[in-house]
């Protein structure tokens, strides 16, 4: 009995899916400097810096854990040598100063009073 539901179940799998094609995804053109850019001058856009003032490795791995567990979207990047948190870009100030209150709210009810939050300019180079 056990064989017959084993059989069953791999020629089930193997029919997921069957009669649909996967594209890969096309790759953009690379932009060089000969290539006209549109909209040369491009909007500011804001990140939000999220972390614990001394830059504890520790506690930014706690801190990223926290993040992921309450929704928030981040990515890291090392400024001087040392690993920040960024939460954006954002498009507006009031966008990343909104996600800020929200940060403060959610942390100050799970009392984490070690985070800071700092909005910045999202640097493109990043």
């Amino acid at each position: 009995m056990r064989k017959v539901a084993i059989a069953i179940a791999v020629l089930a799998l193997a029919g997921c899916g069957e009669g649909k094609s996967v594209d890969a995804p096309k790759a953009k053109p690379a932009v060089t400097e000969s290539q006209p850019q549109t909209g040369a001058i491009a909007a500011k856009e804001w990140d939000l810096r999220v972390g614990p003032p001394d830059h504890k490795l520790q506690a930014i791995t706690d801190l990223t854990a926290w993040l992921l567990e309450h929704g928030f979207n981040f990515y890291i990047v090392k400024v001087d040598g040392k690993d920040d948190v960024l939460l954006g870009p954002f498009a507006t100030r009031a966008e990343a100063e909104a996600k800020q209150a929200l940060l403060a709210e959610k942390l100050a009810r799970a009392k984490k009073t070690d985070t800071e939050s700092e909005i910045i300019e999202h640097k493109a180079s990043q």
